[in-house]
């Protein structure tokens, strides 16, 4: 299956219950996600109590300009019914002793220089955009990932 996917980055951790309150509308909404008429065949999870990551088979049918809005509609709703912030791009996930940790981009040259985050710390990359860049390219080292480009062209950044 190829398959488009779609990582949504939490601001904290979601407890149980809002683990199975997202999973349940997840499926409800995704059970009617339609592209130019024809069902998605599409599916929900959650990673490390995070990430919310929908994946689309695009073979079935691919989503296009009204069905990717109506998804991004939906995570909208997701934000305003459990108070989460899951569309902000400005922000990174990376791991530090077991756990996961979200910055500001802006702050990254200044975890870099206290050395808390090396070229070895994992990072979240949410842009990946199928399912094998989900499985091979999403937790990478900061030096496989673009974030490391961000050093030299974010004002604040070095």
């Amino acid at each position: 299956m190829h398959s488009r996917v779609w990582i949504y980055q939490g601001n904290r951790d979601f407890t149980d219950a809002e683990k199975t309150g997202i999973l349940s509308k997840g499926n409800l909404f995704l059970g009617g996600w339609q592209a130019h008429k024809v069902p998605v065949r599409s599916s929900i999870d959650i990673r490390y109590n995070r990430f919310i990551i929908i994946l689309a088979d695009e073979k079935h049918a691919a989503p296009g300009g009204c069905s990717i809005d109506a998804s991004v509609h939906f995570i909208k709703s997701l934000e305003a019914e459990f108070s989460l912030i899951l569309l902000d791009r400005t922000s990174m996930a990376y791991r530090t002793g077991g756990k996961i940790k979200i910055i500001p981009l802006s702050d990254l040259y200044k975890k870099i220089s206290t050395g808390e985050i090396t070229d070895d710390t994992i990072v979240f990359n949410n842009l990946v955009h199928d399912k094998a860049g989900l499985e091979n390219e999403w937790e990478v080292p900061l030096k496989n990932s673009w974030h490391k480009t961000l050093q030299g062209n974010v004002p604040g950044l070095r």
